[in-house]
């Protein structure tokens, strides 16, 4: 176990399970002394969380993660030590939001015509704010499926080639980006998103690029580019060889190395808090950007 990590998502995120506070217990459980929440395009359970913090053997370094594009890819870059103050994260959100509304009844839509029903009641107790991701609709579909009937939907029942992180990865399969169920929502440019971290006072880091980029060296290169100073190299989702691949780019072109387990709950069951191996660098990887963040700060 790691006694870091700098992405984990709480209730404010439309897949998160946990509300701000239970995060920090759950933290201290698993005896995290760094931790960030980066809810995704929302900054709502910073403070909740910064100010049950007080008192207590741990400190949250203030963080969000942009989903963001560049050349049609699809991106998260994670913004660490932003001033979450700033109005432009509320309005990112709302514009998501919005955005989301009319892609979940597509979503939705595109699924069942991929022969996979689900409960309208059950989907309406789980969404939020009127979303529906791909994980509620896999959790709504694996529950209307009580005889194990349906064989898309094998892969994600227990012992199932799917089943270790079951609703996110039936995302990953039917509803994430080229996908059959796919609904296009229209995110910010990496640019722009670079652009409003650093003018927030944060540090943008390129989340799991193992999700999206792959070992793509071009893309990679023009990623960095646009002013990225950083890459989460310790992720769940790498594995030992990418976690080399990342290592040794981030290194050569002197970027900033993280760690985060990406914990979201019950959408991510196999991935627990401060589960990220950083080959003992945690201090390392806190001293160093805690020197950036304070740098940014004078």
């Amino acid at each position: 176990m790691s006694s870091i990590d700098l992405h984990m998502h709480s209730n404010c995120s439309d897949d998160g399970e946990f509300k701000p506070q239970e995060l920090v217990d759950l933290c201290l459980k698993n005896k995290i002394k760094y931790f960030s929440i980066a809810d995704h395009n929302s900054v709502n359970g910073i403070e909740e969380a910064k100010e049950y913090c007080i008192g207590k053997d741990i400190e949250i370094i203030p963080a969000i993660e942009l989903d963001c594009t560049m050349d049609k890819v699809n991106l998260h870059v994670l913004g660490y030590g932003i001033n979450y103050e700033n109005k432009i994260f509320h309005e990112i959100e709302e514009n998501i939001i919005e955005q989301e509304q009319s892609a979940s009844k597509k979503r939705m839509k595109l699924i069942r015509e991929l022969g996979i029903d689900f409960s309208d009641e059950v989907i309406a107790s789980l969404s939020r704010n009127g979303v529906v991701n791909g994980e509620m609709i896999a959790e709504a579909a694996m529950e209307f499926d009580r005889e194990y009937k349906n064989q898309l939907l094998m892969p994600y029942y227990e012992n199932g080639s799917r089943s270790d992180n079951p609703y996110v990865n039936f995302y990953w399969d039917y509803c994430a980006q080229g996908r059959q169920a796919y609904a296009e929502v229209k995110f910010i440019s990496l640019k722009e998103a670079i652009k409003i971290i650093q003018e927030s006072g944060g540090i943008p880091v390129l989340a799991h690029p193992g999700n999206n980029v792959k070992e793509d060296i071009k893309l990679l290169n023009d990623i960095i580019s646009c002013g990225i100073k950083g890459i989460e190299v310790y992720s769940n989702y790498h594995s030992k060889e990418q976690v080399e691949f990342y290592k040794e780019f981030a290194l050569k072109h002197k970027l900033l190395l993280t760690c985060g387990s990406d914990f979201h709950g019950k959408t991510k069951p196999s991935i627990s808090i401060g589960g990220t191996d950083c080959e003992n660098n945690e201090e390392l990887i806190i001293a160093e950007l805690k020197e950036i963040i304070h740098l940014n700060l004078i």
